[in-house]
């Protein structure tokens, strides 16, 4: 019988409030067993590239990439960001190492292709993750806290989107363990009802997706969301919740099946 591991995804809203940050922390504390955690930090991105006057530019919510942006997203998803988490953590009795992709070779991307005629620079699409690295890690007590950065073997970083980075985490450690995906965000999960709260769709499955794609309940960046986490199910990630942050107990949000 494997042992269980929970993969936490944190969005960059919950990373860049002080108190929202303590609190995800602490509970992401108490979760019993092994855990990995990932975060985004694209509002720090953002405000630190305006103090430097360079532009963020964004088509259908991604990051366009230059050389400029890649050199702002280094610095903060993989120092600012990472590090603060890192720290909050040790502080909190949790011994956590901070990651990119390109640490031990992680994770391998490739430079995504012109999509619909739109170059989204230094942006990378997972190749692989490697299971077995970050198994040892985690082995040794120590649990990975992984920056949204990847690598493509050829001495370029890699922007890489932070739901993609704990979807890809989630189905390699599914080689060694039972693993539950947990996205995180401000919302209580996914929402029937986008003005409403407590309008929370408690099971999601794939037939049940693109229903709710189809009819409008689902749009944005809820849809590449959804697509992650069936394709984490689907490649042996055993459970996926859509949650709030102050809720990561498991027993709250949209749980996605694939059935």
């Amino acid at each position: 019988m494997k042992e269980t591991i929970t993969v936490v995804k944190v969005g960059g809203a919950v990373v860049e409030d002080g108190s929202q940050l303590y609190n995800l922390l602490s509970a992401f504390k108490d979760i019993k067993g092994r855990k990995v955690l990932v975060h985004g930090g694209g509002r720090s991105a953002t405000v630190i590239a305006s103090k430097l006057g360079i532009e963020s530019k964004m088509v259908n919510g991604r990051r366009i990439t230059d050389q400029d942006m890649l050199e702002v997203v280094t610095m903060v998803y993989g120092g600012l960001v990472n590090k603060n988490v890192v720290a909050k953590l040790q502080s909190l009795g949790v011994n956590a190492l901070g990651l990119t992709g390109a640490d031990m070779n992680v994770m391998l991307s490739h430079k995504r292709p012109l999509k619909d005629g739109v170059d989204f620079g230094f942006v990378g699409d997972v190749d692989r993750a490697d299971s077995d690295i970050l198994h040892n890690i985690i082995e040794q007590g120590i649990t990975p806290v992984m920056a949204p950065l990847t690598h493509d073997g050829q001495g370029n970083i890699l922007n890489t989107n932070a739901d993609t980075i704990a979807a890809e985490t989630a189905k390699a450690l599914a080689k060694h363990y039972d693993v539950t995906l947990m996205y995180c965000f401000e919302k209580n999960g996914v929402l029937a009802n986008a003005n409403d709260d407590n309008s929370v769709i408690p099971v999601i499955t794939a037939n049940d997706f693109h229903t709710l794609v189809d009819n409008g309940t689902i749009a944005g960046g809820m849809i590449p969301k959804i697509e992650n986490a069936l394709a984490a199910i689907r490649q042996g990630v055993k459970k996926v919740v859509i949650t709030n942050a102050n809720a990561i107990d498991g027993k709250h949000g949209t749980t996605i099946l694939e059935k």
